[in-house]
């Protein structure tokens, strides 16, 4: 299974094997822990539960600490990853084992998921890119909204852009390339950008 759970650290470049300077970004991969296995027979589902970092005993609720005491750690984020059929569940697949960044390997062609940066409210221009009203021969609406409705059917559709909260949403950029991997460090580099803050966490899949 290609999945990990990873933090963001920041963005750097990287000069490939034929000269070209390449943006990269950088993620903290330190090795997952599997925490539980659905099955479909069990869950209605097949699915591998992951758990990323560790805890403090102190502050993990008991319920909590009682269903990772097979696994071995008490993990700070955890994250389920769905498998399409039950034969996809090797045996390194179980309660306790490790899944380090060498699954993945230079070359590969990853799904990077992340919360993006909040920006808090927003109008229609920045959240939209609306165009402003002019600001001559008489204009009065500049960054207004401008009409919403209609006299018919007197109420305002669902999905009407509007201003509101923009940002701090998930965010999924599909098909990007592994340009490195070193699990000595715990680091991989993804080539382009990753969606959300340094130390956020994001989630990498293998495209395939």
């Amino acid at each position: 299974m290609k999945a990990l759970i990873t933090r963001k650290v920041g963005m750097t470049s990287t000069i490939a094997d034929d000269g070209v300077v390449q943006a990269i970004t950088l993620l903290s991969a330190s090795p997952c822990v599997v925490t539980q296995v659905k099955t479909d027979e069990a869950d209605g589902y097949t699915a591998v539960q992951l758990g990323f970092e560790t805890a403090k005993e102190a502050k993990t609720p008991k319920a909590q600490a009682g269903h990772f005491k097979a696994a071995g750690i008490m993990p700070k984020i955890v994250r389920e990853f769905r498998l399409a059929n039950a034969d996809e569940i090797t045996e390194d697949l179980k309660v306790g084992s490790q899944i380090s960044p060498e699954v993945f390997s230079v070359g590969d062609v990853v799904h990077v998921t992340g919360t993006s940066k909040g920006k808090g409210w927003a109008g229609t221009i920045r959240r939209h890119n609306f165009h402003r009203g002019r600001k001559t021969h008489g204009g009065r609406s500049y960054r207004r909204v401008g009409s919403i409705g209609s006299m018919y059917p007197q109420k305002i559709f669902k999905g009407k852009k509007m201003a509101g909260q923009l940002g701090h949403e998930q965010v999924t950029v599909r098909n990007l390339k592994i340009a490195l991997v070193d699990a000595e460090k715990g680091y991989i580099g993804v080539v382009g950008a990753v969606p959300g803050p340094n130390k956020g966490i994001v989630i990498i899949k293998g495209a395939n």
